[in-house]
Parts: structure tokens; sequence; C-alpha cells
């Protein structure tokens, strides 16, 4: 699996924290139950389609950087390296016959194995599911093709500048934190993991209090109750499990610049984000989506430096807002770029801004999530990281309360300090320029033309 996706797509989840439910599951409520004290979250979907989702709390939490990668390898070798009843070949072979799906992903705050299936099939597929998640292999010969594969993904990836300039990003400015390592792991670690070690650990992670589990599904509430608990009764029940929050927050700029032989240069800032559940963050998932267009205005339309300058907010478990670029002229894109920040704490975001940007907001998150599987992804989200399911239920409503003010506060209380850091031809470069506080910077004459009406 390649990590930068993952990290892309739960991060569109998790700032949409939404559900689309379709025709007659809008009609039956979804509700939730403990089964032999694991939480589960049923949606109604109005379809023949059943999506289980059973998720495994922390992430990155739950591993030393020594051991990144681990969870990822474990998480795989549920369905990679056979059960104790099917070899991996036998185990596909059976998913195929019905054309089921049985997969997993190992995320920065949760990882989570799937299940997929039309209703008419679930009895096939149900001890396929508990037989991977409950009795695994994680057969030797098997395990080391999957770690191979990793391993590649890994060399692939770092091969990539832009998901170098990523990585340096957050290692730099998670330094010392969970989120400094991936959860695809480094070569150096991924190599030095065994069969045994990750068997173990899975072991480690397979208990009832660490466990959430999402049914978007038709199937009777009598019968779910019936197959989690066959599900679940062999799973020993854990210790609890207590998730930390961090919201990123640099007192100043910093850069950290890396000499590199390039096409173009690469440059990525962190700076801050609201903490899940915090009041601000529907207000700066807003204001994050009004900056990003402003600066793609600016910094490719008006300015021509990059073909793809990017802004996004990672609102998990530790919080933080990216911006980056490629670019031949990384001056004049500091320049650009804390002229905006500073119009933007100067001037704040108009109603229309505001106005405009939730209805996008709305809008897109209704396109995604029309699939039981994206439905499931989000409510498990908001249950990790909200400890609330139900926002996925009422984000519509709870966006329509946010106001220009509340935008605009949330982005000057959060866009400050950034952490710069490069990678190319540092002979283009000047520190200082990135090290300056672009909330203090002065606004250039007809240099930043209004986006929209202010």
């Amino acid at each position: 699996m390649h990590i930068q996706s993952i990290i892309k797509n739960i991060t569109c989840l998790l700032v949409s924290g939404v559900s689309f439910f379709q025709g007659s599951a809008q009609n039956k409520a979804a509700y939730e139950m403990k089964v032999n004290g694991v939480k589960v979250i049923v949606q109604p979907s109005g379809n023949e389609i059943v999506e289980i989702l059973t998720v495994f709390k922390g992430g990155v939490q739950n591993y030393p950087a020594s051991k990144a990668g681990i969870e990822s390898l474990a998480i795989t070798a549920l369905t990679e390296c056979g059960t104790k009843n099917d070899s991996k070949n036998s185990f596909k072979d059976k998913l195929d016959v019905v054309d089921a799906q049985i997969s997993g992903m190992a995320g920065m705050d949760f990882s989570s194995v799937r299940l997929n299936c039309i209703q008419s099939d679930f009895d096939k597929v149900w001890p396929l599911y508990v037989d991977a998640i409950n009795s695994p292999l994680f057969d030797t010969s098997e395990f080391t093709r999957i770690r191979q594969d990793q391993i590649n993904s890994q060399k692939s990836s770092a091969s990539q500048p832009d998901n170098a300039i990523s990585k340096l990003a957050i290692e730099t400015a998670f330094k010392g934190k969970p989120y400094a390592t991936s959860p695809g792991g480094e070569q150096e670690t991924v190599t030095n993991l065994t069969a045994a070690d990750t068997k173990a650990y899975y072991a480690s992670i397979l208990t009832r209090s660490r466990l959430l589990i999402v049914v978007v599904s038709d199937l009777d509430k009598s019968i779910i109750e019936k197959k989690i608990k066959e599900l679940t009764d062999p799973i020993p029940g854990g210790h609890e499990v207590v998730l930390t929050k961090y919201a990123y927050a640099p007192a100043k700029n910093s850069f950290n610049a890396e000499k590199k032989t390039l096409a173009t240069n690469y440059i990525s800032g962190i700076t801050g984000g609201p903490l899940p559940g915090t009041d601000d963050f529907n207000a700066y998932s807003i204001a994050r989506r009004i900056y990003a267009q402003k600066q793609f205005l600016e910094v490719r339309t008006n300015n021509g430096l990059s073909y793809a300058p990017q802004s996004q907010f990672h609102g998990g478990l530790s919080s933080y807002t990216s911006i980056s670029v490629s670019t031949t002229n990384p001056d004049k894109y500091i320049a650009v770029v804390n002229a905006l920040i500073a119009k933007t704490h100067a001037q704040g975001f108009s109603a229309d801004d505001v106005k405009n940007a939730k209805s996008g907001f709305i809008t897109n998150f209704y396109s995604k999530m029309e699939t039981n599987s994206e439905q499931a992804e989000s409510l498990a989200a908001n249950e990790i990281l909200f400890n609330d399911w139900k926002r996925s239920l009422r984000i519509n409503e709870d966006m329509k309360k946010v106001t220009a003010e509340d935008v605009t506060k949330a982005f000057n209380k959060y866009v400050k300090g950034i952490t710069w850091v490069y990678q190319g031809d540092t002979a283009k470069v000047n520190p200082a320029l990135f090290t300056a506080s672009p909330v203090a910077a002065k606004l250039p004459v007809n240099k930043i033309r209004k986006a929209t009406k202010d």
C-alpha cells in the first residue's frame, strides 16, 4: 500500500467527517450497541451491500519509531499470509467466487480491516473475515514477500520529490512525537521486522478494548449482534486505551534546507490547526479551504510560480496544516505567501468567501459519501477522533452555524509560526525570508490582487 495515498484519503475523510445516506436508509436511524464490551456502530444502508469495518485504535501511538511499519505489515498479513483454515490462495479464491473483498489499511490514528460483499453472500464471506482477524498464520514465506513489497514501496516513495519533502516536513515538525513516525515504516525498520515479531505485535493490539466496529448494512440487529459476538468471543478484553491528542503550534518560523539535484525546488511548511472536538474545528476547515483557493490564485494564476501549490488541513489526533509547492523561484514564492497570510490576518474572510466555501464543502462531502465503505470510514473516523460518530450525521447543520467571524478568528489563531523545509538548489533560497513572521509582513503595493469581493 502507498502510505501517501493512505494519508491523503484519510485526511479527506477526517476534514469532511460526514456520511451520505441514500434512499430508504434515511428512514432508518443509525444506532450503537455494545457486544462483549466493544462499541458497534450500525448505519442502515438502504441497499444490498454489507460493509463492516473493524478498527484498531492508536495508529502510530501503538509502537516506537524503531518498529515503524510493524502495524502496516501486521494488517497486510491478515489477508496475505493465510489463516488456520485457508492458504493465501484458498482465501483469495473463496472471495473471488462471490466477488467479495476483505482488505486492511494502517494509518496515523487507527488501522482497520474491512469486509465488503452483497448481503446474499454474507454467510459465505463472514467466516473468512473472522479467520483473518482471529486466526492469521503469519506464514514465513508469505510474510517475507509482503515485507519486501513494503520495502519496495518505501524506496519508490522516497524517490518521488513530492513525497520526500512531505516526509521531511512532518519529521521536522513532529520530531520526538508519534506523528514523526510513518505508518509504512522506513526501509531500515521494515527490513528488521520478522514474522514472529509482527505476529506477537498483532496479538498485543488484538484486544476488545482497542476495537471499534462499524457496520453499514440493512442486516437485522439480531444478526449483527450474533456475528459480532462470534467475532469478539475469542478476543481478550485488554487494558483501557487512552489516545493522546497533540496540536502543533510552532512559536515562530524556522527553516531547514537540504541541497538536492532536482529539476525544480520543493518547499513544504507545517503550521497549526485545531484538535478534533474543539470549537474551532469546523470554522478552521472552512478557513483552510478558502485560503487554499486564494493561494492557488496568487501563486499559480497571478504570479506563475508553480503549477500545483497545495494547502491541506490534517485534522487528526495530532492536527496541523501543510503548505507546499514546487517552484524555480523560492524567494518570490515566500514573498507572495507571506503577503497573502498577512493580508488574510489583516482583512479576514468576507461573508461571500465563507458562503461559497461552505457550499462547496457540503457539495463535496455529499459527492464523496455515496458508498457504504465511505460511510463506514467516516463514522469510524468521527468516533476515534471526536468521540462522536453522530457528527457524521449532522455535519451539514453544524456547518450552517459557522460565521465569517468564526472563520477569520480560527485562521488567525492557528496560522502563525510555520516550520519550513526545502529541498533543491540552496543557492537560490534566502533563509531569512522564510524565518520572517508572515503575520508581520507588510503588504506589497499592487502585488496581491483580491481573489473575491472583500
